[in-house]
């Protein structure tokens, strides 16, 4: 079982640790932390979902602690909260939360890990809402580097509480986090809605025109990208290049038409999927557009500003895009993100306007270079308009 314990997510990560420590419990965390405090092994890691870009959950000789087996959620529908075990994915925590109509800030791919992407901030579809998932921690449970079990919030440890809502990995090992959840529903109303590529940039200018005066309770993603092979759209616009407009509503789908009208008056579409779908199928939505072993390389930027000369050099370098899987997504930021405080938080990027996600994804290994190549120069590219801030 070596080969399947060390694989991860992404594809193109091909690492030997020396020892996998499977963990049935946060028990089994302590013995292990000891352990490599007497030992020293040269590395130490900790895999949680196992989904994270660069591969951190493993290690070349050293030794990586697997919480893939600890992935129970409990939800207490009351309180409106949620203890979520260290190795769970967002699929995990949906699909126990949604049985009360409650949600909190996700991954917008369900097969993310839960620890990786709240300890780096955690960007979702309800964000401008909700705020990022780090910002909706209770508490956590952690080992820290003594082998000791510590449980970190507001009033107890907060300096690790602090670190934990944002500051990434390496603090320790994360065997629990409580969240608070709010009332969504179990339907929302969706707008995605595709246009002609050749109006991408003006199709772009006017979505940065509407994200800017949009209210908290949506938060709207501009995505260029190629028609993926989805059976509701017809199969002559398979690998179709387009411009998406796309965001979730966090409410009553019911009271939802205003907000979400204006992604679909951007130009003409091509097709408009705008609708009211189940939250967990919308979380889930792009999974297998993302499978466990593809080949990914994503790179960021945080922009406090899209100017039309972002744009321009965006749709420019998106023009040379070198397959239909790869993507580049606008995410608009601000609303409940900004209203958290520096000293509140780890996480630095508060007052950032959108995060740039070049998303590089293929599957044959012959393309590595040349792939990795265009995120790199796009990202190069668009430097000149980014703050310095970048995504965890």
């Amino acid at each position: 079982g070596y080969d399947d314990a060390r694989r991860v997510w992404n594809g193109i990560i091909d690492r030997h640790p020396a020892v996998i420590a499977r963990c049935a419990s946060a028990a089994d965390v302590q013995a292990t932390v000891r352990i490599a405090g007497r030992h020293r092994p040269p590395a130490v890691t900790v895999r949680g979902g196992g989904h994270q870009v660069a591969g951190s959950a493993v290690c070349d000789d050293g030794l990586v602690i697997d919480l893939s087996f600890i992935t129970n959620v409990t939800v207490d529908p009351n309180a409106r909260t949620a203890r979520v075990q260290g190795g769970a994915r967002w699929a995990d925590v949906d699909r126990a939360t949604q049985r009360y109509g409650l949600a909190t800030t996700g991954g917008e791919a369900s097969i993310t890990g839960v620890a990786g992407l709240t300890l780096g901030g955690g960007m979702g579809l309800l964000h401008r809402a909700y705020g990022l998932a780090c910002d909706n921690l209770r508490s956590i449970e952690i080992v820290t580097a003594d082998g000791q079990l510590r449980k970190a919030s507001r009033e107890q440890h907060p300096d690790l509480f602090w670190a934990a809502r944002g500051a990434g990995r390496g603090l320790g090992v994360v065997t629990s986090f409580e969240f608070d959840l709010r009332e969504l529903g179990r339907d929302v109303a969706v707008a995605q809605v595709l246009y002609p590529y050749k109006d991408a940039e003006a199709g772009l200018r006017a979505w940065r025109d509407a994200v800017l005066a949009a209210p908290e309770t949506v938060s709207p993603e501009a995505i260029l990208w190629s028609i993926p092979p989805d059976p509701s759209v017809p199969a002559e616009l398979h690998g179709v290049k387009v411009f998406i407009a796309a965001g979730v509503y966090a409410g009553d789908p019911t009271d939802a038409a205003e907000t979400l009208a204006p992604y679909a008056r951007l130009g003409t579409p091509i097709i408009d999927q705008s609708g009211t779908l189940p939250y967990v199928e919308v979380q889930s939505a792009l999974d297998e557009l993302v499978p466990d072993g593809g080949r990914y390389y994503f790179k960021s930027h945080n922009l406090d500003e899209l100017t039309d000369d972002a744009i321009a050099t965006l749709v420019a370098c998106d023009r040379d895009r070198p397959n239909p899987e790869t993507l580049i997504a606008i995410r608009t930021l601000g609303g409940a993100i900004d209203r958290v405080t520096l000293d509140e938080s780890a996480y630095p990027h508060r007052g950032a306007a959108f995060n740039l996600s070049i998303d590089a994804i293929w599957s044959d290994p012959a393309d590595d270079e040349r792939v990795i190549g265009w995120a790199r120069s796009t990202w190069q590219a668009m430097r000149p308009y980014a703050n310095g801030g970048v995504y965890l």
